[in-house]
């Protein structure tokens, strides 16, 4: 009797890791037959997606895809998988997008149809992951800032003709998170995510179109922002337009402005020790619970 029982808890120990080992999370191809405009077929050229799903008894039914940053030259994994787990905490499923980048010669569009192509396949998706169409955000830091704020004033309403059932649904966010962003490729631009986002040489129009301050409507969706005053790398002028812009557009948002702390801060730790996390964290979850998208 007590050989049975001793198999039987080993049958379910290998059963309960079997389980959540088929639960780890897996990047899947944002388009499985290839990307628009790819320049190859490399690991480079593959747009992912990664869902990270928080547990069923504490989902919210809120989503949130995020533009990990780098510049638009490479992907910061704690800009990532970091942000997805700290979400999912709250009850919120998180979508790590792997976008196309400069660094592999790519341009925009390319990068924004890949944001778009994101927020279309988790609201395609929704009933598979458990979430609702109407609570889909984008999250984004640095570089991956200026990318979400780009969908977040450059969305379409999806074509309803479309052969693709995911190319129907609309690209708008319902909620923007920016972290320490890259917003305006004028003066106070990084000039490196400027540059492999669009080359040595933009067109003066090209800029002022991803100039996304400017590009503020009353149709933006609600936004959380911060930044600080010690960043040396991405200017604080970056958060500052764009909160102006939200301002004057009528767009609800929340800003916040820390003194202290350099760029591409992240969670504030890196040890997963939320004792050590950075208040900003504490912040957008009050603000997330405000709105009603975190538990």
């Amino acid at each position: 009797m007590k050989r049975a029982y001793l198999l039987f808890s080993m049958v379910m120990v290998l059963g309960t890791v079997a389980i959540r080992g088929a639960q780890s999370p897996v990047a899947f191809p944002l388009w499985p037959d290839g990307a628009p405009g790819a320049l190859g077929t490399s690991d480079k050229d593959i747009p992912t997606l990664t869902p990270w799903l928080p547990e069923p008894e504490t989902a919210t039914g809120a989503a949130i895809v995020i533009c990990p940053g780098g510049g638009y030259a490479g992907l910061a994994s704690h800009e990532g998988a970091d942000y997805a787990r700290f979400l999912n905490e709250q009850g919120i499923a998180a979508f790590v997008l792997k976008y196309r980048l400069g660094s592999a010669g790519y341009r925009h569009p390319v990068m924004l149809n890949d944001a778009a192509r994101a927020v279309r396949t988790v609201r395609a998706r929704a009933v598979e992951w458990k979430v609702n169409p109407g609570r889909i955000g984008i999250m984004g830091s640095s570089a991956g800032g200026h990318l979400a704020s780009t969908l977040l004033t450059h969305f379409d309403a999806g074509r309803p003709d479309a052969s693709d059932p995911i190319e129907r649904q609309s690209s708008r966010p319902d909620f923007g998170i920016l972290c320490y962003p890259v917003i305006t490729l004028g003066e106070f631009t990084h000039q490196g995510s400027r540059n492999n986002l669009l080359g040595p040489n933009p067109a003066a129009d090209l800029v002022r179109l991803l100039s996304n301050e400017l590009q503020v409507t009353p149709q933006t969706p609600p936004c959380f922002l911060w930044h600080t005053w010690e960043d040396k790398v991405v200017a604080v002028e970056n958060a500052l337009q764009f909160a102006e812009a939200l301002r004057k557009a009528g767009v609800p948002f929340a800003f916040h402005l820390y003194q202290k702390g350099p760029h591409g801060l992240g969670l504030g730790s890196r040890d997963w020790d939320p004792a050590r996390r950075h208040p900003w964290t504490t912040n957008l979850v009050f603000w997330l619970r405000e709105n009603g998208w975190a538990r």
